[in-house]
């Protein structure tokens, strides 16, 4: 059985969509999607570590290891 390893984890990935040479619309590019802490978690590990109630209402969650920031990949950078 394979395991990832978890050091190879990335938050955001991308992949290029496949356009045909007949399609007469430009090609779309690259796109992306983000992939949240859950999905390499087994199980949720006892005594995780949490936020304060109200900045877990903030952040969408209550426990640290589960929170993960949306950082907009087409977003221009200045």
């Amino acid at each position: 059985m394979h395991q990832e390893n978890p050091q190879h984890i990335t938050r955001v990935k991308s992949y290029r969509p496949f356009h045909s040479p007949f399609d007469p619309c430009p090609p779309i590019g690259q796109k992306y999607y983000s992939t949240p802490p859950n999905l390499f978690m087994n199980f949720q590990p006892p005594n995780l570590e949490q936020f304060q109630p109200y900045e877990a209402l903030r952040r969408g969650t209550l426990w640290k290891a589960l929170y993960d920031f949306y950082e907009n990949p087409y977003e221009r950078k200045s």
